[in-house]
């Protein structure tokens, strides 16, 4: 047994600061704590979960910041770069490659190239052209004073296009449905044992609103696997439609009797996506719909290097790629305002004013200010719980919280316990840790993979083609 919890859970002490409550617990006893503390807030009446780009890193996701191969930014911008394109688009993005690329404000330079590109290609718009800055640390003398340059309207739309692509293909990600059929498979995304988790709450209590910030489909692949009903927002099946109403219903399923009294179908919860969706498209009429596609082409590029996926974005395979969502721009805000987005933060709002409320953070880096408005803007109401679930003890969120904990005594941070002055592992206080290990286990979950897994080895045993029969007079 471990002498002390590998997990930290700071809470409000007072106004002026905040107290570890695992300290001097050791991992059982520790755990235990935060199961029982964890247990209470999932009884309150109203449970809001927001997830973002951190959940999905267990399945491959990608980051704004951090190390080269897992990051976004340069990730895109390195396949872009050697896409056919203009040697003047080239430039730009070698503009950014040579300012401070990958350091996480790769949402700054986006808004500036959508920003001109819609600035020049609006009929209505008086302006016809944009110029852009050439000048490049490190390059010649004689580029540098050359004067900026300018984008045509063919170019900058170009460019947009395979930016647009290669962010779709970096977030098409795909769960690996081992984890539900192999008795030794445990390197776990953590979307499928938080969900059975999540969703073993009381059907007597108020339904869970769980919402995210990822354009990905994890969490739909998750529900489907599992067999857990869900309203995102959109009506029909063959080509969804946009219909906020349907967050107003819910699902239940007569019982004994076929009259009278019915029962809450449990496994079932609300679900929104803020940003948008790999699966959203605007028809011709201008209505978002939704419709899921084979995502198993993106699987080869995203393990290409950048030459080979320049090659893919500019196949007839990638075509079909359009508009699907908020893209990663500073401008993010002012997309809000508009259809669906507006319907969507105006219910996060609500959720969070709703009496008796526990709102869990996972995989949120509070980089978005129009979220970190709404979060705190609810932290006025007197009966809203916070748990944030952050890995790095020394994050600026866990500093942010701190903050938050001087409005009131409802702001609590699970993070990693670092141990003899050691670095932080990125093990700990996980979404994928926190789904397996912190959240109590509920018993249909290991019934479900076991019933998968002899599922599993029914459809072994049919693709073994008999033997042949033998020969005889």
């Amino acid at each position: 047994m471990s002498d002390s919890s590998n997990y930290k859970l700071l809470s409000p002490d007072s106004a002026s600061g905040s107290q570890d409550l695992l300290a001097g617990k050791n991992q059982e006893d520790g755990l235990r704590r935060i199961q029982a503390l964890l247990a209470d807030w999932l009884r309150m009446e109203s449970v809001v979960v927001l997830t973002a780009a951190g959940c999905s890193v267990g399945a491959g996701g990608r980051l704004m910041t951090g190390p080269a191969q897992n990051n976004l930014e340069c990730l895109v911008l390195d396949a872009v770069e050697q896409c056919q394109l203009s040697a003047d688009a080239k430039k730009i993005i070698e503009w950014k490659k040579t300012n401070d690329f990958g350091q996480g404000n790769f949402e700054d330079w986006l808004s500036y190239l959508f920003n001109a590109s819609s600035l020049a290609s609006s009929e209505n718009s008086p302006i016809d052209t944009v110029t852009w800055k050439r000048h490049v640390e490190n390059a010649s003398t004689e580029e540098q004073v050359s004067g900026p340059l300018t984008l045509s309207k063919e170019d900058e739309q170009k460019l947009r296009k395979y930016l647009q692509k290669a962010i779709y293909a970096e977030c098409a990600l795909q769960l690996d449905r081992k984890e539900l059929s192999e008795d030794s498979f445990d390197a776990s995304s953590g979307h499928i044992p938080f969900l059975a988790k999540l969703i073993a709450r009381d059907t007597n209590l108020g339904r869970t609103h769980l919402l995210t910030l990822n354009y990905d489909t994890l969490f739909e692949q998750a529900f489907e696997e599992l067999g857990i009903q869900y309203f995102d927002g959109f009506s029909g099946k063959a080509s969804a439609r946009f219909d906020p109403t349907v967050y107003g219903l819910d699902i239940y399923y007569p019982g004994d009797v076929t009259e009278g009294r019915v029962r809450r179908f449990d496994k079932f919860l609300q679900y929104y996506k803020l940003h948008g969706s790999l699966h959203w498209y605007v028809d011709g009429n201008g209505i978002y719909r939704a419709q899921h596609r084979d995502l198993s082409f993106a699987n080869e590029y995203r393990e290409s290097d950048p030459v080979t996926k320049a090659t893919k974005l500019q196949s007839d395979e990638y075509k079909h790629i359009g508009s699907f969502g908020i893209l990663p721009t500073s401008q993010k805000f002012m997309q809000t305002l508009d259809m669906p987005y507006a319907h969507l933060f105006r219910l996060f709002h609500a959720r969070l004013n709703q009496p008796q409320t526990f709102l869990l953070v996972l995989g949120y880096g509070f980089g978005d200010d129009h979220v970190n408005r709404i979060i705190e803007t609810a932290l006025m109401n007197p009966s809203l719980v916070m748990l944030v679930v952050e890995p790095d003890p020394n994050s600026q969120i866990v500093e942010r919280i701190s903050r938050y904990q001087n409005l009131g005594q409802r702001a609590f941070v699970l993070t990693e316990r670092i141990k003899d002055s050691s670095n932080c592992t990125y093990q700990t206080a996980t979404f994928a840790d926190f789904a397996q290990n912190v959240m109590p286990d509920v018993q249909w979950l290991e019934d479900f993979k076991q019933l998968r897994r002899f599922e599993e080895q029914i459809r072994k045993a049919e693709d073994i083609s008999p033997s042949e029969p033998t020969g005889g007079t």
